[in-house]
């Protein structure tokens, strides 16, 4: 991904050879070569910075949904335990009816037997 950006491997730095002239290595080349050096280097501090603000960009996004994990499993807690105690209109209404028909049915056998 960042090979492109990248002058010099390690090796290449380990393996280069400057040539000599009467006074000693040629400087304009020594300088260049650490030009290159150089730029490789800024590339990898950027690299660098780069990365490190993506992974606490990525940290942060990380505990915001585990944050967001917990609050919802709480909530899914309390919405269980609120279903099992509250009770609906529908469950009263079929309460009352079950009522009404063992009332309805113990009234018609007082009577019946009351008329007997």
């Amino acid at each position: 991904m960042y090979q492109n950006k990248i002058t010099l491997s390690p090796e290449e730095i380990l393996k280069k050879e400057f040539r000599i002239d009467t006074r000693g290595y040629r400087l304009k080349e020594v300088d260049q070569y650490l030009d290159t050096i150089i730029g490789d280097y800024e590339q990898f501090f950027e690299i660098i910075n780069n990365l490190e603000k993506e992974k606490a960009d990525l940290l942060a996004e990380n505990v915001n949904l585990k944050q967001e994990l917990r609050n919802s499993k709480l909530s899914m807690e309390v919405i269980r335990s609120n279903e099992t105690v509250e009770v609906t209109n529908v469950d009263i209404l079929r309460r009352l009816s079950q009522l009404e028909k063992l009332v309805y049915s113990n009234m018609k056998t007082s009577d019946d037997k009351e008329n007997n």
